[in-house]
């Protein structure tokens, strides 16, 4: 039996569901497994199931014509490996996946945890700091620039151009129109970076460069390519290892577990991207007449899958909005996508997060958190300022 979509009058970019948005996406997933959304002309898809089904199928559910509420970004993003279909995706991915491999990254690993033990360390001496810019900022600012082989020129703006590219994602509201001179900076600095010899040759950004010369990839996308390297990298993360020390302060027992097991550690971390997940949502086109979970989302229309709701969804998870470091099935969170377009630099994002926590665990004892301040963003689930206090 087929079912008819219900519809739903809630804006999922209004400033209360950004802000608060846990009962409305539970409203959401009770309605059904597609809700159609007047307001946008678009189907939200909210439950674990669907959510995943679709995402494992890319050719019902295309990304070739656009992962924003917007056909403006969808538009300028188009030949990006966010923004496409196989077997053009599958050959763009593979090149900029060369880097980003297990294998590759394990060689940061040192570095990483150096890094990350030193940053603690003069956490430790200070006492109390700003979880946002003085630990989840700091550190992928500190990592990111340098794999990219980015001169020192335009690092001043690169939170500020993850920002814009992700609130750009959702529809063309206010907020994203107030971030278009943010993102047209950004377009003709990509346009500019991308010149041969611009980036420090044998890193990231230089690879792909000379793919380009070499005919592996096209020169008129490199600018999108190059953002496909440099907007994920940072937003996404910030907002995990932002919300990393917001969960452990707020529960000191999983804290206290997890300092008695480090071999917790990555779980915890999927338990963090899991329970605040950091990417709320991204779209896809519906290229045939497609079913899920009973109702059929019709060819041509577009379906926004709501990661945030998924991983909250009470049909896969037991008790989901209770925040667990030994969940045994965290790591089936969809926080980083799933299938084909599953995030490409998540084993970054882990190497991060992981030598953080490592660092955490090996040396400090408690965590204290003041209330933080949530961002309105179209995109993420981010912090502006979260006061931290450490002991040793």
């Amino acid at each position: 039996m087929t079912l008819t979509a219900p519809s739903s009058d809630l804006d999922l970019w209004s400033e209360e569901v950004i802000l608060h948005p846990y009962d409305h996406y539970r409203q959401l997933r009770d309605l059904g497994p597609a809700v159609w959304m007047e307001q946008y002309q678009a189907y939200v898809v909210s439950r674990y199931a669907e959510v995943y089904e679709a995402l494992h199928d890319h050719t019902a559910f295309a990304s070739g014509q656009g992962v924003a509420m917007n056909e403006q970004l969808n538009q300028k993003m188009k030949g990006s490996a966010l923004v496409s279909d196989p077997p053009y995706h599958d050959h763009v991915r593979s090149v900029m996946g060369r880097p980003l491999t297990p294998r590759a990254l394990r060689g940061h690993r040192e570095d990483f945890q150096r890094l990350a033990d030193d940053l603690v360390d003069r956490l430790l001496e200070r006492g109390t700091f700003d979880a946002v810019t003085d630990f989840a900022q700091l550190f992928p600012l500190s990592v990111v620039p340098d794999l990219l082989g980015w001169p020192t020129e335009g690092r001043e703006h690169f939170l500020d151009w993850a920002s814009a590219g992700f609130n750009a994602l959702g529809p063309m509201n206010e907020r994203a129109r107030g971030d278009i001179p943010v993102l047209a900076g950004m377009w003709a600095f990509m346009a500019e970076i991308v010149q041969p010899g611009r980036l420090r040759p044998g890193s990231w950004g230089a690879d792909l460069v000379e793919a380009a010369q070499q005919g592996t990839v096209s020169k008129q996308l490199l600018p999108a390519l190059i953002g496909d390297y440099l907007v994920p990298s940072l937003d996404t993360t910030v907002s995990a290892l932002t919300s990393t020390l917001l969960l452990l302060g707020r529960h000191p027992e999983q804290w206290k577990a997890l300092r008695a097991d480090p071999s917790l550690i990555p779980n915890a971390l999927n338990e963090v991207i899991r329970y605040e997940t950091p990417i709320r949502a991204l779209a896809r086109r519906v290229t045939e007449d497609r079913e899920l979970g009973g109702t059929v989302l019709p060819a041509g229309s577009r379906a926004l899958l709501v990661y945030a709701s998924a991983n909250r969804d009470e049909r896969h998870w037991n008790s989901p909005e209770v925040f667990d470091v030994t969940r045994p099935n965290a790591n089936s969170h969809v926080g980083f996508g799933h299938g084909i377009h599953g995030c490409i630099g998540q084993g970054l994002a882990r190497l991060e997060g992981h030598a953080l926590l490592t660092a955490l665990v090996e040396k400090v004892a408690t965590i204290e958190v003041a209330e933080p301040v949530y961002r309105v963003h179209n995109t993420i689930r981010a912090i502006t300022t979260l006061p931290t206090t450490i002991t040793a």
